[in-house]
């Protein structure tokens, strides 16, 4: 990810736009905060990606903070193509400056230039893919499917550059990395399911309780004698069961995360404006 980085620096020299997919489920934690550096002094557009994982109410708020910011902004569902074609326009306003100067110096068809960066797993690959019509970038369901950068001539307007996604060295909260992972931007095989997913059902019940009830099954008052009591009950109800009818908790916990990322247990925002 340093060289990512690295080369990322470098080739910003030859870009107009920088183009940042975000989760929409976690906007401000899955922004890269070392972007803002690399891509000071450009024009910036943030596309809040998945939008169709994400509470809308609380994505609209995001959409309103970050244009506040002074952003460009698209709420896009890059694997159904939601919102994807509304891009290309919102890169062309984001560099209507930059397309008038070259007009005054007689510069004529020159096509924008756009970075398109993300933190690993946000769906950049298949964005690119979507915007373009055809299978171009590399895709995957896990973080690290982009290894190197890659032009993409998208139409006589636009010129794309993909770039891995990277993380940053450090994160400044345990709270970031916990959405990170429940999003699937760490790779679960450095984790330990059965706290990733007691620290979600936390959330959740918290925050959207008739999800979990309605989801699961679960009683009217959800159970509170301990954080890992939820997720014994839930192993109960779907069959989790190891030998002696003992809650298996690994496969418990597995079943919750896809649950969560595969938006069956609902439409669920894992943070707001306000916490940022």
């Amino acid at each position: 990810m340093a060289k990512a980085k690295r080369q990322m620096q470098e080739d910003i020299k030859l870009i107009d736009v920088v183009v940042e997919l975000v989760d929409a489920r976690i906007p401000f934690s899955s922004k890269n905060p070392d972007i803002d550096g690399i891509a000071k002094g450009k024009s910036r557009v943030i596309l809040l990606n998945k939008a169709d994982m994400a509470d809308p109410a609380v994505t609209a708020l995001w959409k309103a903070r970050y244009e506040k910011d002074g952003f460009f902004t698209a709420l896009v569902n890059s694997r159904s193509g939601n919102g994807v074609k509304t891009v290309e326009e919102i890169i062309l306003k984001a560099c209507a400056e930059k397309i008038e100067r070259d007009l005054k110096r007689g510069i004529k068809n020159r096509p924008v230039r756009a970075m398109i960066v993300g933190i690993p797993n946000v769906g950049k690959s298949t964005f690119i893919n979507s915007l373009a019509g055809k299978a171009i970038a590399k895709t995957g369901n896990k973080p690290g499917v982009t290894k190197g950068k890659q032009w993409i001539r998208l139409n006589k307007n636009v010129e794309l550059l993909d770039t891995p996604g990277i993380l940053w060295p450090k994160f400044e909260s345990v709270e970031c990395g916990k959405r990170l992972s429940w999003i699937g931007s760490i790779n679960d095989d450095i984790l330990v399911p059965e706290e990733m997913a007691t620290d979600l059902l936390n959330y959740i019940t918290a925050n959207y309780p008739d999800m979990i009830r309605g989801k699961y099954d679960v009683a009217e008052s959800l159970p509170d004698d301990g954080p890992g009591a939820l997720l014994a009950r839930i192993a109960e109800k779907r069959g989790c069961l190891k030998k002696g009818g003992v809650p298996d908790y690994t496969r418990a916990a597995n079943l919750v995360l896809d649950d969560f990322r595969s938006v069956r247990i609902g439409r669920i925002s894992l943070e707001r404006p306000e916490e940022a």
